[in-house]
């Protein structure tokens, strides 16, 4: 499933982050890539050692639990591997997929990134080029966002981000790892979430409103990785 999510940071945080970005040390981008997508991996991204690393961190993460359509879209087991990148004329991200697992906590395991994210923190018109296009049997999403909106979509998908030709993009990446693996399951989830809430702002709560919860509880039990 791909799905926007606007308005995941508020102008404030936007305008704080971005601030303090303006001033960062960025390093070349190819360390946190794959053998394979170095070949194709041309942007920077914060360097490990910066004062604000940890605050970002934090701060975008919790902006994205508390949107209203990250937890029934995603639902999220571990948020990790969030990085800022930053492009700038010339540079560019070929055609590339995710790595299957990611990071590590404290006792060495590693994560699975079952969904990816971007949110972009630059405004599309103080850049030219930099879409992200996501690679598809069905064709190719080209996608470029307000500052402060994501966009997710499953790390098993091919994707891309287009050259710069001018400006500065800058944007946060990240990768989830998910109570339900598969993709159409969530979807499931997600529709029946979307349906109850909508049955219940228009009726209350119903007889028909309690099935679809039923219902809704007893898929995420069965398919629930945990």
């Amino acid at each position: 499933m791909f799905l926007t999510l606007d308005a995941v940071l508020n102008a404030e945080e936007l305008e704080d982050i971005c601030k303090k970005l303006a001033v960062a040390e960025f390093a070349d981008g190819k360390s946190t890539a794959g053998w394979h997508a170095q070949l194709v991996k041309h942007n920077q991204q914060l360097a490990p050692n910066d004062p604000y690393w940890s605050e970002h961190q934090a701060r975008i993460k919790a902006a994205l639990n508390r949107h209203p359509l990250f937890q029934p879209a995603v639902q999220p087991d571990v948020l990790h591997t969030l990085l800022l990148s930053r492009y700038e004329a010339g540079m560019s991200y070929g055609s590339h997929v995710d790595n299957a697992l990611m990071g590590h906590n404290e006792n060495g395991q590693r994560y699975r990134s079952d969904i990816s994210w971007t949110l972009f923190l630059s405004p599309p018109d103080s850049y030219v080029g930099g879409e992200l296009v996501i690679e598809g049997s069905e064709g190719e999403r080209q996608i470029k966002l307000a500052a402060g909106s994501a966009v997710i979509y499953p790390s098993s998908y091919l994707h891309r981000v287009e050259p710069i030709v001018s400006g500065v993009r800058l944007a946060a990446v990240g990768w989830v790892q998910s109570l339900v693996r598969d993709p159409a399951q969530r979807e499931i989830l997600f529709d029946l979430e979307a349906a109850r809430r909508s049955l219940f702002r228009q009726h209350g709560k119903t007889p028909e409103f309690d099935l679809i919860s039923k219902t809704h509880a007893n898929l995420l039990r069965r398919w629930a990785d945990c």
